[in-house]
């Protein structure tokens, strides 16, 4: 309990500097919000309606007493309101990071569903063809940006074969089958990079695995080589794999921004790319924060997985 409090504090104060440094930085960047929002057709705003629209939004307030009332708000779960559209920012998250959180977990279900035990036979069977190809498969998909191979999804399976539709959005209460059908190509883009590290990764820890000791005697005591490869290889493997797998899942909450611009899917995105060309602070900083808490909470998750698969972690 004490290690799971721990772990818990210190993802909180991770939150903390991470609202702050953001705050600080997008108050930094050159514009002032009130004469972007007042400008229409490039023209210049009456300096009287810009000091108005400042006062109304806060924006003339000390940047502490801004700082105070932003991480009050935060706290309370208040996130603000848009300066653009005034529509509040938690309604317009909650709306959209369903969708964001969908595409990231099927796209984490197919990688892990390739990779693993594509990663684990590879290694078994070390130098061979199947190591070889999938090693050479993975060193490409690394290289490839997502938003290329999304690219390329469209043009191959969409537009010249005609077997998927090329991008948008149903809900999965309105016709279930054309959501899924929707969601495949995007996720398979994401998926891409996801699959190729948990393949290299799985490879080299087999590998790494299969050397041991224990092994070894195991297979001295006469166990078959699918018990040995279960029980004392695989799970031992597993822990650095969870520990990237939780990262990479991470990161893909940043890398989604352009499979949902690609493929059109109404994400997170969306809104985050319009509040930085607008400086919608409330809203940027709302999605930044919100991406920042589920990195923290996916990595608590997967600290908690590995610390079930090897107990000395927590007793260290």
């Amino acid at each position: 309990m004490y290690w799971l409090a721990k772990r818990i504090g210190l993802s909180l104060v991770l939150m903390w500097v991470v609202a702050t440094i953001v705050f600080l930085a997008l108050h930094m960047v050159p514009g002032d919000p009130a004469e972007m929002l007042l400008s229409t057709g490039g023209a210049m705003p009456d300096a009287y309606a810009i000091a108005e629209l400042r006062e109304r939004l806060g924006l003339n307030r000390p940047i502490l007493e801004q700082y105070t009332a932003f991480i009050t708000g935060l706290v309370q779960g208040d996130l603000g309101t848009s300066l653009v559209d005034d529509y509040p920012v938690a309604a317009e998250i909650a709306l959209r990071l369903p969708r964001t959180l969908e595409l990231i977990f099927a796209g984490t279900i197919i990688a892990v569903a390739i990779a693993l035990p594509a990663g684990t036979f590879a290694a078994v069977r070390q130098g061979g063809a199947f190591d070889r190809a999938a090693s050479a498969v993975a060193a490409v998909l690394q290289a490839v940006p997502v938003f290329v191979l999304g690219t390329l999804l469209i043009l191959v399976l969409a537009q010249w074969l005609r077997w998927m539709p090329a991008g948008g959005y149903t809900p999965f209460a309105e016709n279930p089958g054309r959501h899924l059908m929707l969601l495949l190509l995007p996720a398979v883009a994401i998926a891409k990079g996801l699959a190729a590290t948990i393949f290299r990764m799985t490879r080299a820890s087999v590998l790494d695995a299969l050397s041991r000791d224990h092994v070894r005697t195991a297979r001295a005591k006469g166990l078959t080589p699918q018990r040995v490869l279960r029980r004392h290889v695989v799970r031992n493997a597993l822990i650095p794999v969870t520990t990237v797998l939780g990262l990479q899942m991470g990161t893909l909450l940043g890398g989604t921004v352009l499979v949902e611009y690609v493929f059109n899917w109404p994400g997170l995105s969306t809104p985050l790319l319009r509040a930085v060309e607008a400086r919608d602070y409330p809203m940027v900083v709302g999605i930044v924060i919100t991406v920042s808490g589920l990195f923290l909470l996916i990595n608590l998750v997967m600290d908690l997985v590995y610390a079930a698969l090897d107990p000395r972690i927590t007793r260290g």
